[in-house]
């Protein structure tokens, strides 16, 4: 066929597509969002890769398939997928499945555009404004700056790399020639990102001092003074603090006040990693857990994990409002951001951010925040709360479980000692062994595909479970059923 002809057409056929959709969605809805959420279901069907391969058939050829055979693709993709929106997953900081942020998502993804200009993404521009008015103000700020990122791991280094910018100005231009010898803070409990962080920015994981924490996990403020001054009689200069609001395995909350005062007296730019014990801040009964937040210069919160929201939605929230964003990372690109315009351009805020593509992550938070209402979002953080004082008290009513400490937030920590370890605590192998536990009873509860639950060693405490809800859709029968079967599947070991 001539070059020619095949322009005289579509390249699509939009009415097969179209029709494709039809089945492709109800697919979704009946594998996915059904079952997916199915408490009789399984949570994983799990395979070896080698099977797995074998089962997906992964290789791409040079012909393509009907779409009969799409859709068997498409239902293989969900059935060895894992069900994270499933009651009885409890693996991660965030579950379960909100249908009004799973609308928000699809049209995201179907309207396939970027946040960097208003001419491309007005209602979005717009939307992203508000929704960041909105964290920003429950954080305590009635004004500042921020943008969604992709990730919370992203939002601890654009802070680390703002905070730079606010200190050093020159060495956006002049790199690290024009810097000391830099030196952050953070406690041993925090999150990886901050090393991650320190390497990918050119500060080095070496600069990077870990503060002592108590025995629940927080940071000690006078440990951090000890440390500032440490290093300062060293010849380092000392630039940013981060403390955490919801560590990743205890859930410790630092106490912000505290090394808020330390950071003013230093100059020092203090920056909270909320991502996971943000949205406590929605919940008048818990909010008092990030008490001083409103004094950092900034902040990292994921609604996506305790709200339901869908990954991913990573706000970065800044105090400032002298545009330290835009001045920190703009690049002013020609073909982007025209200056003549026939639109007011200050709506073009793609160059306050690192990425130029960047997705659409808060329709999903708006339209579940209209579905819901502040009041409504506040409750499934309560819930929360409630999930955990239930299984506290359960876990210390049951023979055989252990609280590692009794939950502040809602990780909740134990051991699981089988009968055959049970009034041995003084044998020397008691924790060696205890501490193989765990991970037998993850590999039986996977294999078994019942349900899921994180598991890790802590300093000097060998591995313990870490369990997490946040699936409004769980009840008291899913947390009953979590006991029991950690019971069942340790019975023997």
């Amino acid at each position: 066929m001539a070059e020619s002809s095949w322009l005289e057409r579509p390249g699509l056929d939009k009415a097969a597509g179209e029709e494709f959709l039809r089945e492709a969605f109800q697919v979704l809805l009946d594998e996915a969002v059904r079952k997916g959420t199915d408490v009789t279901e399984k949570v994983c069907d799990w395979k070896e890769p080698q099977e797995l391969r074998e089962l997906l058939d992964l290789e791409l050829r040079s012909s393509g398939e009907l779409p009969e055979r799409l859709l068997e693709r498409c239902r293989d993709v969900i059935r060895y997928s894992v069900k994270t929106c499933h009651p009885r997953f409890f693996n991660q900081l965030f579950s379960g499945l909100d249908h009004h942020a799973l609308a928000g998502r699809l049209i995201t993804e179907t309207l396939n555009t970027s946040q960097y200009t208003y001419e491309i993404a007005p209602v979005f521009v717009l939307m992203e404004e508000v929704v960041l008015a909105k964290l920003r103000e429950l954080v305590g700020w009635s004004s500042g700056d921020g943008i969604f990122c992709p990730g919370g791991s992203i939002s601890n280094m654009y802070a680390m790399n703002v905070a730079r910018f606010h200190h050093f100005p020159e060495s956006r231009q002049k790199g690290s020639w024009a810097l000391p010898r830099l030196a952050l803070f953070t406690s041993r409990e925090s999150h990886y990102s901050i090393q991650k962080g320190a390497a990918f920015l050119g500060i080095g994981t070496d600069n990077v001092h870990l503060v002592g924490t108590d025995e629940r996990g927080k940071m000690i403020p006078e440990e951090l003074e000890k440390e500032i001054q440490r290093v300062k009689a060293e010849g380092a200069k000392p630039f940013f603090v981060c403390a955490t609001c919801g560590t990743t395995v205890l859930g410790a909350f630092d106490p912000l006040d505290g090394i808020a005062d330390i950071c003013q007296r230093h100059g020092l730019w203090f920056h909270v990693d909320a991502a996971w014990g943000g949205s406590a801040l929605l919940s008048s009964k818990h909010r008092h857990l990030l008490t001083g937040i409103e004094r950092a210069d900034s902040v990292a919160w994921n609604p996506h994990k305790m709200l339901t929201v869908g990954l991913q939605c990573s706000a970065f929230l800044l105090r400032d409002t002298s545009g330290l964003l835009q001045r920190c990372h703009g690049a002013g690109a020609t073909y982007l951001f025209q200056p003549d315009k026939f639109y007011d351009v200050t709506y073009d805020t793609g160059d306050k951010t690192l990425q130029c593509g960047r997705r659409v992550d808060c329709l999903k938070l708006w339209l579940l925040w209209k579905a819901a209402g502040t009041e409504g979002l506040a409750r499934r953080v309560e819930r929360a709360f409630a999930y955990t004082r239930y299984l506290a008290k359960e876990v210390k009513r049951r023979d055989g479980f252990q609280l590692v400490l009794e939950p502040e937030f809602i990780n909740l920590c134990f051991w699981f000692v089988p009968p055959s370890l049970r009034g041995r605590e003084g044998s020397p192998d008691y924790w060696p062994r205890l501490g193989k536990v765990a991970p037998a009873i993850k590999e039986r509860m996977m294999r078994k595909g019942s349900m899921m639950v994180g598991y890790q060693p802590h300093g000097a405490r060998v591995n313990f479970f870490r369990q997490i809800v946040t699936n409004p859709t769980v009840t008291k029968d899913d947390l009953d059923f979590f006991l029991d079967e950690i019971e069942r599947l340790g019975q023997d070991l």
